[in-house]
């Protein structure tokens, strides 16, 4: 699969439909915001999980000024989930929203989840976006709680994705592939290592979905038609992973 093989959006006629998830940290948007933007819109997502969203001052303002440059609108999380928030274009329809905020260990960062359940065409989907602990004991935990929290979403097909801050053979990383398909490992499209953006080392930032998902493609959109590495330098200190799935409709469904 090439970088311009990457499937688009769009409702199949067996009642499925294929959507794009983009997960990006975007540092608080303290880099170039209209970069990040460009980025953004080429990707030409259906959801986008976001980490490290504005948390402070006005930070709804700046939330949606991001979505509005980025031709979204905001779906749920922010600062009422500790930094994760979740974008998404007209075509998803918006069933329920949830953001939690995670237990609290003294001395660091308090994590959140930004959850909702959505429908896109006939699918219903239930969405986690994350950003786990710089700390491994605690982000195990935290890899457990995105978990339950999927669970008690009670959908049939569900995504978690983030900033996992853990490697694929790190605890908390293996932890939710064991549950889930890790969407990079289960068909590899595009770039694979999402940090630093300059000279990318680790792979830290992924896709999850539940198992009956079919993943189209998954990776670092490096090289797709109208993403520059100027731009994509610019935009934050993340790269970001681009995943194209098809997930079942309520037709095509089996019991």
């Amino acid at each position: 699969m090439t970088l311009d093989d990457l499937p688009n959006s769009r409702t199949e006629p067996d009642g499925s439909v294929v959507i794009r998830v983009l997960s990006y940290n975007v540092r608080s948007l303290r880099d170039d915001e209209d970069a990040l933007a460009r980025v953004i819109r080429a990707c030409r997502p259906d959801v986008v999980f976001v980490q490290e969203a504005p948390r402070f001052f006005r930070w709804r303002k700046h939330a949606a000024r991001l979505a509005k440059k980025s031709e979204l609108v905001v779906l749920t999380g922010g600062a009422s989930a500790a930094g994760p928030l979740l974008l998404c274009s007209l075509r998803v329809t918006v069933e329920r929203t949830e953001d939690v905020l995670l237990p609290l260990t003294p001395g660091l960062h308090r994590r959140g989840l930004a959850t909702a359940v959505v429908r896109v065409g006939g699918a219903r989907l239930g969405l986690v976006g994350c950003h786990l602990s710089l700390r491994s004991d605690e982000r195990y935990a935290q890899a457990g709680m995105a978990l339950d929290r999927l669970a008690a979403l009670d959908t049939p097909h569900a995504i978690v994705a983030g900033d996992v801050n853990d490697e694929p053979d790190g605890t908390a990383f293996r932890r939710l592939a064991a549950e889930l398909q890790d969407c990079w490992a289960v068909r590899p499209w595009g770039g694979e290592l999402t940090w630093p953006p300059g000279g990318p080392r680790k792979r830290i930032d992924a896709v999850f979905a539940t198992k009956g998902v079919e993943v189209l493609g998954c990776g670092v959109p490096r090289g797709l038609p109208g993403i520059t590495d100027t731009d994509l330098r610019a935009a934050t200190d993340h790269l970001p992973v681009l995943a194209a799935l098809r997930v079942p409709g309520d037709a095509a469904r089996t019991v």
